[in-house]
């Protein structure tokens, strides 16, 4: 208390409850630690009566087993890192959402990193010192000497979105050239000559290959794109792009490398009087929930989530049955979605 009578609580220190231990259990019922331990362990032999008589002093007590210390006994730390290359994706913003809910269900416990910033390899570096039961790497792309630290320390790792080319490192990834010539096929159908595209930033592998799909398809024709620029995946960044490709050239075709800026593209088109899809047709990829929404109605590439998801999955499984097996790679089929802009 200073001279005005007032208490410095600022010298106070916080008394934080204890983490009640299983020996602490075991003490207060009377029994070895090895029991108790033993009564938290499904299947684990242990008199009915000496079960009951321990849960009853542990739910008392407040005490949780480790789950993280159990865990490795068998082996397991049942964690998961999931690096993700692109956060403001909506796309990915929705992979990561289903895969945490799949992880859970597995008893798999998901550590996110946001690799998209300047802190990803250390963060990575950091996320590495826990005993990771494998790293999924969704979009975008890790620095090669952080892989290099999962082969060494043997975490598995699973790629989703673009492949890598590794040993031990397995790959679920959509066919993304396919998926634009499905795309630009159809616009040469009806008769469009005029191409641009909006791509996404050139570290995300994805974007390289389906502007790929789009200038093959259109070499096979005869044709080249007349104007393009490059984007983030963002519909703000796909609005500014749609602006200066629509104000600088004449298009009567605008493909982008995913819904987003297809989004933005087509308020940019909107607001620039272009009638879509009469002058314009406008195509997008992925196939997001808001493509199908009456305001947007946009004519896209289908790229499944829930089937992307399943994948991972599956080959996370696989590599923790037999982490010595050959790297997998699974491929997804696209399909062209005909909505209200082509």
């Amino acid at each position: 208390m200073d001279s005005l009578g007032v208490v410095d609580d600022s010298k106070k220190q916080l008394d934080r409850p204890r983490r009640v231990t299983a020996q602490a259990v075991a003490d207060a019922a009377g029994v070895s630690r090895s029991a108790v331990s033993r009564a938290f362990t499904p299947g684990a032999y242990l008199d009915a009566e000496k079960r009951i008589k321990i849960m009853h002093m542990a739910d008392r007590m407040g005490y949780q087993p480790n789950a993280l210390a159990a865990g490795l006994k068998g082996g397991r730390s049942h964690l998961v890192a999931v690096f993700v290359g692109n956060k403001r994706s909506t796309y990915d913003s929705e992979f990561v959402n289903r895969l945490v809910g799949q992880l859970n269900a597995l008893n798999k416990w998901p550590i996110l990193i946001d690799g998209s910033g300047e802190s990803a390899e250390s963060a990575m570096d950091q996320v590495l010192r826990y005993p990771l039961d494998a790293l999924i790497l969704r979009g975008g792309s890790m620095p090669g000497a952080l892989v290099e630290q999962c082969s060494k320390f043997g975490v598995p790792m699973i790629s989703s979105g673009r492949i890598v080319e590794a040993a031990g490192i397995d790959n679920v990834c959509c066919k993304n050239a396919e998926g634009m010539t499905l795309a630009t096929r159809v616009l040469l159908d009806k008769g469009r000559t005029g191409f641009g595209f909006i791509a996404g930033a050139a570290e995300f592998g994805s974007s390289d290959d389906r502007r790929a799909g789009v200038v093959n398809t259109l070499a096979a024709a005869g044709l080249s794109l007349i104007a393009e620029e490059v984007g983030d995946f963002t519909v703000g960044a796909g609005y500014d792009a749609a602006q200066k490709l629509l104000r600088e050239n004449s298009l009567d075709a605008l493909i982008c490398a995913n819904d987003a800026s297809a989004i933005g593209a087509l308020t940019a088109a909107r607001e620039l009087g272009v009638d879509v899809p009469e002058t314009l047709s406008i195509v997008g990829f992925d196939d997001i929930e808001m493509a199908g929404w009456p305001a947007f109605n946009l004519s896209t590439i289908n790229n499944p989530i829930d089937l992307s998801v399943e994948h991972v999955i599956t080959l996370l499984e696989k590599r923790l049955a037999e982490p010595a097996k050959a790297s997998e790679t699974l491929l997804i089929e696209p399909f062209f979605v005909p909505r209200g802009t082509h």
